[in-house]
């Protein structure tokens, strides 16, 4: 049988890692190429640190082509511009083509800052969605600094990542009691979210309690239930809405440093191919994550569609967090191993979540398993450990992605420990 040519696009935290677990499961039948925009890999989580100058935007890099030789993967750094699902092929910014047997989309999302007048580091709000944003949000929490005066923190209607936002506001409140000007500068959360705590998925254990705690204690009052409705220079215009979503208050918040997640869609490439994506642009996938339409295309990560968790009066959408995403990379592969070799595929991903939001001087960790409810395990916890594992984590991660590796022996030694699995058991 002639080696099939399979294409991961995108690499991010879902896609470096599916080609490295991919080009293992596939070798000797399939040889693996990455297309992404640009050469290198910037772990997205360590990114709040940033913007208080705790980390360098450097310290966050690892570029790939090296990585990817090392290992036998194809590499191309232009980037996509058109995915032909009907022809099997991809088109990328520079007019070239690349054909492709398996196609496994791992794009993440697009930023839809346009959505909201005057929103975005373009604009009126800084952003800690890329490490170059980060960067750009460090230079105006230093002007803020030098000149003290509010700040916003939190997240737009439709945003489906809500744990980055959390961290950020709790993160700046110990920078700037470190700074010794925290009593110089009142902040406000502001989230669609119907309560403090739900992170798009109805909360995790006691994050409500846990959370509003801590806006408590750091004196950061909140607003939910919140939509944006513009954006100017040192002023968001608001309105909070009642349960039935009808309008309940208008908020003008004055601010001198405003950061809010914004809402994700898919990304160009792929958008408005039906079959293949929702209306928003996400990519379908069934329970082995492949596409109803195309079936030698596969979706994980940030990029593929997953429904609400329940009904909220403002759009909030679920989060896709690493160890889910690297539970999808998993299935994946395995699908792919399974389909080379003549049969069906088997394997469905648990959708299993750990995740340490980090406060600069503390933190709350949560595991959910799986990630949507209803759940087998509901379970969070708070305590300055949880910085000190965000540490750790960012050290293993980024080590695992200059090795080119997925997921090394002890590190399944200590999930099966912990009884945490990355695919269903058939």
């Amino acid at each position: 049988m002639s080696e099939k040519h399979i294409v991961v696009l995108g690499a991010g935290l879902g896609g470096t890692i599916a080609a490295y677990e991919i080009n293992e499961a596939t070798k000797g039948k399939a040889r693996v190429t990455v297309i992404n925009k640009g050469d290198d890999y910037w772990f997205a989580p360590s990114n709040p640190w940033v913007v208080v100058g705790w980390r360098e935007p450097e310290a966050l890099k690892v570029h790939l082509p090296p990585v990817m030789a090392k290992h036998k993967i194809g590499y191309n750094g232009v980037g996509a511009k058109r995915v032909d699902p009907a022809s099997n092929r991809v088109e990328l910014n520079d007019g070239s083509f690349i054909d492709y047997d398996y196609l496994v989309i791992a794009t993440g999302p697009d930023l839809a800052f346009d959505e909201i007048d005057g929103f975005g580091p373009e604009h009126n709000t800084v952003s800690i969605c890329e490490t170059a944003h980060a960067a750009k949000a460090h230079a105006k929490f230093e002007e803020l600094a030098a000149n003290p005066r509010p700040i916003v923190v939190g997240a737009a209607q439709g945003a489906s990542c809500y744990g980055p936002a959390y961290e950020m506001a709790m993160i700046i409140d110990t920078e700037l009691k470190r700074r010794k000007i925290r009593h110089k500068v009142p902040m406000t959360f502001v989230t669609p979210e119907p309560y403090i705590g739900h992170l798009g998925l109805d909360g995790v254990g006691d994050t409500k309690s846990l959370l509003e705690s801590e806006m408590r204690d750091r004196n950061i009052k909140w607003i939910t239930n919140a939509k944006v409705d513009s954006v100017e220079e040192g002023k968001m215009q608001l309105t909070e809405v009642n349960e039935d979503g009808s309008e309940k208050k208008k908020h003008d918040l004055d601010f001198g440093w405003a950061m809010l997640m914004p809402p994700f869609r898919g990304v160009p490439a792929i958008m408005g191919l039906e079959g293949l994506v929702n209306p928003r642009g996400f990519v379908l996938v069934d329970k082995h994550q492949r596409n109803p339409a195309y079936s030698n295309i596969f979706g994980l990560g940030v990029c593929i569609a997953i429904p609400p968790t329940g009904p909220t009066p403002l759009p909030v959408g679920v989060p896709k967090t690493g160890f889910m995403i690297e539970s999808m990379v998993t299935a994946v592969a395995q699908n792919l191993k399974e389909i080379l070799s003549g049969q069906e595929p088997t394997h469905e991903a648990t959708w299993n979540a750990v995740c340490l939001a980090d406060f600069g001087d503390g933190g709350v960790a949560f595991v959910a398993k799986p990630q949507i409810p209803p759940r087998n395990v509901n379970w969070s916890s708070d305590g300055k450990w949880v910085h000190l594992a965000k540490i750790g984590f960012e050290k293993y991660f980024l080590r695992k992605v200059r090795k080119g590796q997925s997921e090394p022996f002890y590190e399944k030694l200590a999930l099966h420990a912990m009884g945490i699995k990355k695919l269903e058991l058939n």
